[in-house]
């Protein structure tokens, strides 16, 4: 069950997006969301964009500037977030009350992005970001470190904002611990879904007993489930997963391996697009 979401607010327009799908799974599952604002620490990061030289009259104008720009991201990240709850009729709280109705509170924290979403992120059940680039979501190396030292699932949120989650779940299946562990991310998904469907791309050799299996033990879940057996395509198997699922209008569940970038995932390298413009949410486990 998801009880607690961690929803980054940075105060770019990707924002939107990103509160958007944390809601819906919110209201989903009646759960609480930790809306945390990351403000960069100026007088770090002034020392390590002058740590070639400069002199203190020159560091001391670059942490105004930067100073001056975290105050602005700040004031746009807490306008919406108010904003936000006003809109969507979240109650503010620090601590679980007898309802059953979503919650939200708020957060801030000063230093670097992805050590302070990582250590929030261990505590809570989802972590739901933005796509690199969209919007000025979530960045590579800030989507990498959550992905592989929170221990937890991320949801990444579709470009465009999502009014309720799908009541489909695609499961992208490789007989590898990455998919596996992605599974079972989904159980809450999967709980709630109309329909399963299991998504392998076929490769050389490979076996089609593990995808069977998987689809026997999801048909246990109670909701109808389907095996989809895919070519890999012209442009790969990622992109070929996304289109079967945005096809379907399925909510996406994979592994993300972490072993080297971001960027070598399941089937050997999921494509841009899932990061940065599929039309469906995407859970990802590492």
């Amino acid at each position: 069950m998801i009880k607690t979401i961690l929803v980054p607010a940075t105060g770019d327009d990707g924002d939107a997006a990103v509160f958007a799908v944390a809601l819906a799974v919110a209201r989903a599952f009646a759960a609480h969301l930790d809306f945390l604002h990351i403000r960069v620490d100026a007088v770090a990061l002034a020392a390590t964009m002058t740590a070639e030289g400069g002199s203190g009259v020159m560091v001391s104008g670059l942490i105004d500037r930067i100073e001056e720009d975290s105050d602005r991201r700040e004031a746009a990240a807490k306008a919406a977030f108010d904003g936000f709850c006003a809109r969507a009729g979240l109650a503010l709280a620090d601590s679980p009350s007898a309802g059953k109705a979503p919650s939200a509170a708020w957060r801030r924290e000063t230093g670097a992005e992805p050590d302070w979403l990582v250590a929030h992120g261990r505590a809570a059940d989802l972590i739901v970001l933005g796509r690199p680039g969209a919007g000025d979501g979530a960045g590579s190396g800030t989507l990498e470190a959550a992905l592989i030292d929170s221990g937890r699932p991320i949801l990444l949120a579709p470009a465009a904002p999502l009014p309720e989650l799908p009541d489909k779940v695609a499961i992208a299946w490789k007989e590898v611990p990455e998919a596996a562990r992605a599974a079972t991310a989904a159980l809450p998904f999967l709980a709630r879904a109309k329909e399963i469907l299991v998504l392998a791309v076929e490769e050389e050799g490979a076996p089609a007993e593990p995808a069977e299996r998987l689809a026997r033990a999801l048909a246990w879940h109670g909701a109808p489930v389907s095996l989809h057996r895919l070519p890999p395509g012209a442009e790969g198997a990622g992109e070929t997963l996304l289109a079967e699922a945005t096809k379907a209008g399925a909510l996406l569940a994979m592994g993300g391996y972490g072993h080297s970038r971001l960027r070598e995932w399941v089937f050997g390298g999921v494509t841009r697009r899932v990061l940065r413009s599929a039309e469906v949410p995407v859970l990802i486990a590492h």
